[in-house]
């Protein structure tokens, strides 16, 4: 238990170095969205089908990819849709291959669905290379380039107001 807490806190400085690193004024590019990755937790996807609601609100999205967190247990089937803490190393690299891709993939816009601080899925969201990043407010605003206050049980009305914001940026 003691270890897991010294790794916490050793990805929890690597998190606020990361966001110290992120450029105070982030320009929008002018980009249209038609990819979009999902950052959530296993408990909240359980409940939501975010993927459905974001191809009947947004239109021209052609793929939408879903990755969520959950807590470990040995007994878990390792899929490439899920990752654990047991996914990151001592030094906050991620050693799970489909996490890595998953960030690495330049999708056009990454929505962080979850509404409390979450170390890794925070971490998750800074190592993204999405172009355009929305989440919910009150979690970390440095993350994201949009933050919207919202009930988290309310996927539609949230993916509604976002969708509202992409359009007077031009994204959509």
């Amino acid at each position: 238990m003691l270890l897991g807490k010294f790794k916490e806190q050793l990805l929890y400085k690597k998190l606020q170095k990361n966001i110290k690193e992120l450029p105070e004024a982030r320009t929008s590019s002018p980009k249209k969205i038609h990819s979009v990755g999902i950052l959530i937790t296993n408990e909240i996807s359980s409940k939501i089908d975010l993927v459905e609601v974001v191809k009947a609100q947004v239109e021209d999205v052609r793929h939408v990819n879903i990755y969520s967190y959950r807590n470990y247990n040995a007994s878990d089937e390792i899929t490439y849709k899920h990752f654990t803490k047991r996914d990151f190393d001592w030094s906050g690299n991620i050693k799970e291959a489909s996490l890595e891709n998953f960030l690495e993939t330049p999708f056009d816009l990454l929505i962080g669905y979850f509404n409390k601080k979450h170390l890794y899925l925070e971490y998750a969201s800074v190592k993204s290379m999405a172009t355009f990043k929305i989440g919910f407010a009150n979690v970390n605003d440095n993350i994201f380039d949009l933050v919207i206050h919202n009930d988290i049980e309310n996927s539609e009305e949230y993916i509604e107001t976002a969708k509202k914001y992409l359009k007077l940026l031009g994204k959509i």
